[in-house]
């Protein structure tokens, strides 16, 4: 049976209440359960305590990050849960420090994760349409959105972590498809569980 940790980074607005990403969690957490993996799901906006979410990232088989994209990268929230709880478990939990060593000090940066045997996938959710990220002459120059999550991703390399393919759902605030998010979440899960 694997163990997967689901990690909801939304941050409340007004105007982004956090149902979507409420709803692809609440989605994820059935799909896994009905496939026998146990899940534990967290809230970094809840308070949360930094020895239980080390212990929390050590029992995963599989890290779930739902998250929004906000000014191009992940909520505060999310933020602060990472400066507390990441930083916390450089002492062993989650890496050895940087991975480098006295003897050799500019060798093995980023090396010393203890997760070699933990994935991580990440869903996104985005006001920009897709489109913006297919055109080199558009907003975000051709780059795909793992170009801009691209920190995330060395964040949890960081720890030795193996990723999965990144979903996203696009142009959520203005031109939302919300049944065609779920059928393609539905499949890209399938496609990897």
């Amino acid at each position: 049976m694997k163990n997967v940790l689901i990690i909801n980074a939304h941050h409340y607005y007004p105007f982004s209440e956090g149902k979507l990403n409420a709803a692809l969690i609440e989605k994820a957490d059935a799909f896994f359960q009905a496939k026998g993996y146990q899940t534990r799901v967290v809230n970094t906006q809840d308070e949360f305590n930094v020895e239980t979410e080390l212990e929390n990232h050590q029992w995963a088989d599989i890290v779930f990050l739902q998250s929004p994209i906000n000014w191009m990268g992940m909520t505060w929230s999310f933020k602060k849960y990472m400066d507390e709880v990441y930083t916390a478990g450089m002492g062993g939990a989650l890496c050895h420090g940087d991975g480098r060593h006295q003897d050799n000090p500019k060798a093995n940066y980023g090396k010393g994760g203890t997760l070699n045997n933990t994935q991580y996938m990440m869903s996104l959710t985005l006001n920009a349409p897709a489109e913006s990220f297919a055109d080199a002459a558009d907003f975000f120059e051709g780059k795909s959105v793992d170009d801009l999550v691209f920190p995330m991703h060395m964040n949890f390399k960081f720890f030795g972590m193996q990723g999965l393919p990144t979903f996203a759902c696009y142009d959520v605030m203005k031109n939302a498809d919300i049944d065609s998010d779920f059928a393609r979440f539905e499949k890209h899960l399938n496609e990897n569980f």
